[in-house]
């Protein structure tokens, strides 16, 4: 059985048209739509349609609903995808075919006219390449949140979910640290129905912190290792300088070398951290 979960905040004019298309595309499926404290008619507009609906009484973020929606699905395979209309159910069924061959989470890739914008394509590109380098995989789309999951592994990582937007990063990020198998099936993403709730100045901090995600999610030391090294190059490279112009060892460079010792320690203790934080799941 394949359990839908469609977070939505104000999305009443998209779920009108989105939602017989999906019951068209998936008749015999569980569709949940977490209702995330909305103002508008999206409950009674998914009431007409004769889908479960599960309405928090206030906004709580869009992984906040991703994980309550999992909690609540009953099928052994879980689709995520956005309730704006920007996914095309009929794209499920490729998704799910992915997890019947095998894999544990498929993911929908966006092509670059799938991205909302150039600057959100230019840092998704980024975020690709960065998340290829930690786990020595090919990912091609990380932000991606049209994905199909087995249940019961989705489940594992629920306490690691943040209860904002960035969910998908870490989802992929902890698949791919339990050596679970993710496949990534091309899709074309639609414009969405009204305005996006993701603000580009006020989110611009959100997406710097996911870089950092990236690395801590998967490796810390290989983000706190090549950075500990630069302190460690920094330190000789003043200390030769003052050694050859003043012939003594300077306050500055003992400095350089301390950070890049202490941001080494600061990795190992970071990636102790993060396999015990995995083992809690399991």
């Amino acid at each position: 059985m394949i359990s839908i979960v469609l977070p939505a905040k104000n999305e009443a004019a998209a779920l009108a048209g989105l939602l017989p298309r999906l019951r068209a595309a998936q008749p015999n499926a569980q569709i949940l739509v977490v209702d995330d404290g909305s103002t508008d008619a999206t409950a009674q507009v998914c009431a007409e349609h004769a889908v479960t609906v599960l309405r928090q009484p206030y906004s709580m973020g869009n992984g906040a609903a991703i994980k309550r929606g999992a909690r609540a699905a009953r099928g052994e395979t879980l689709v995520f995808m956005d309730a704006d209309g920007q996914h095309d159910p009929a794209d499920i069924a490729r998704l799910v075919a992915s997890i019947d061959d095998g894999f544990d989470m498929v993911v929908g890739a966006r092509d670059w006219s799938g991205q909302a914008g150039v600057g959100r394509g230019v840092a998704n590109t980024f975020y690709n390449w960065l998340a290829s380098k930690m786990t020595g995989h090919a990912v091609a789309d990380l932000t991606s949140g049209f994905r199909a999951a087995r249940a019961d592994k989705f489940r594992e990582f629920l306490h690691l979910l943040p209860n904002g937007f960035s969910y998908p990063t870490t989802s992929t990020m902890a698949f791919f640290r339990s050596a679970y198998a993710v496949d990534y099936v091309p899709i074309k993403a639609d414009q969405r129905v009204g305005k996006s709730h993701i603000k580009p100045i006020r989110d611009g901090l959100r997406f710097l912190l996911i870089i950092f995600k990236i690395a801590t999610l998967y490796s810390p030391l290989k983000l706190f290792v090549p950075a500990s090294a630069v302190f460690f190059l920094l330190g000789l490279g003043h200390y030769l300088y003052t050694y050859i112009t003043m012939h003594r060892l300077t306050n500055m460079s003992v400095l350089l070398f301390a950070a890049s010792v202490i941001v080494f320690l600061i990795g190992l203790v970071s990636e102790q951290i993060t396999a015990l934080t995995y083992q809690k799941g399991q």
